[in-house]
């Protein structure tokens, strides 16, 4: 345990940071709802009607009732995501390959602990710290929807929401441990996790606003979980059943290369 504990430790700044972001994110992009009803109720869907159709497919322009304060978080939800991601797959990349970008591996691998046992322990505390992270954006979350819902009940729908975004959380830290465990260099693993990231949100963006890319919801983790067919539209079982599958695929690509190659001293 004395791994899982030194991993929490060596985190625990970096995951401070990164909740002072999200509840900086979540109070900035609810403060423009209190914005939008001070000026009326239906203020902010006449608005929205008025920016391009590309951007209305982009923000739900239709789908979601910006008068309605989960409604209206849920526009905001990508972008919750995104960071949830970016912070996830950074993890996933830097807690297996920190001992070698640090050049401290054989530190770690004189233990008497087989390879297998320190990622497994490694993971366990990624996992660890991204519980603390969702807690932490679902406390403020439903703290900054409480206040302006005035008494309109929206627990099961950012429930639904939050869930999409732990499971969004997981995939990634699957894909940054994954490229963790397929790189040498701690430089390539990183920028290649973030890269695909970046693609996805891309691929998601693409896929909302033309409608002949709609194939494109296939390619990208945040088209698994859209905030517009959760709360809406209705969500298909098929993107759990590919998550699960993905993770598990992933899972164990980060065991296999990892406990096969030769770790850089």
């Amino acid at each position: 345990m004395n791994i899982y504990k030194r991993e929490l430790r060596a985190h625990i700044k970096s995951l401070a940071v990164w909740c002072a972001g999200m509840i900086f994110l979540v109070a900035a992009g609810m403060g423009k709802y209190s914005a939008g009803a001070a000026a009326g109720a239906d203020s902010m869907n006449a608005l929205m009607k008025d920016m391009p159709e590309s951007l209305q497919n982009l923000f739900g322009v239709g789908v979601f009732n910006l008068s309605a304060a989960l409604e209206f978080y849920a526009v905001t939800y990508l972008y919750i995501a995104l960071l949830l991601g970016v912070h996830a797959v950074m993890l996933g990349s830097g807690i297996i390959s920190k001992e070698e970008r640090d050049k401290t591996s054989e530190f770690l691998l004189v233990k008497p602990v087989s390879r297998f046992s320190i990622l497994t322990r490694k993971l366990i505390a990624a996992v660890t710290i991204l519980l603390i992270f969702w807690l932490v954006t679902y406390a403020v979350s439903y703290g900054m929807i409480s206040y302006y819902a005035k008494g309109a009940d929206f627990s099961l729908g950012l429930f639904k929401l939050m869930a999409s975004g732990g499971a969004i959380q997981l995939l990634f830290l699957s894909l940054g441990a994954f490229f963790a465990g397929v790189f040498k260099n701690p430089k390539k693993s990183t920028a290649a996790g973030t890269g695909v990231l970046l693609a996805m949100f891309l691929l998601s963006v693409i896929a909302d606003i033309v409608a002949k890319a709609d194939f494109l919801k296939y390619f990208s983790f945040f088209k698994y979980y859209d905030a517009k067919d959760i709360l809406v539209r209705g969500y298909s079982p098929v993107y759990p059943l590919i998550s699960v599958i993905l993770f598990a695929a992933l899972l164990y690509g980060t065991y296999y290369f990892y406990r096969r190659r030769d770790m850089k001293i």
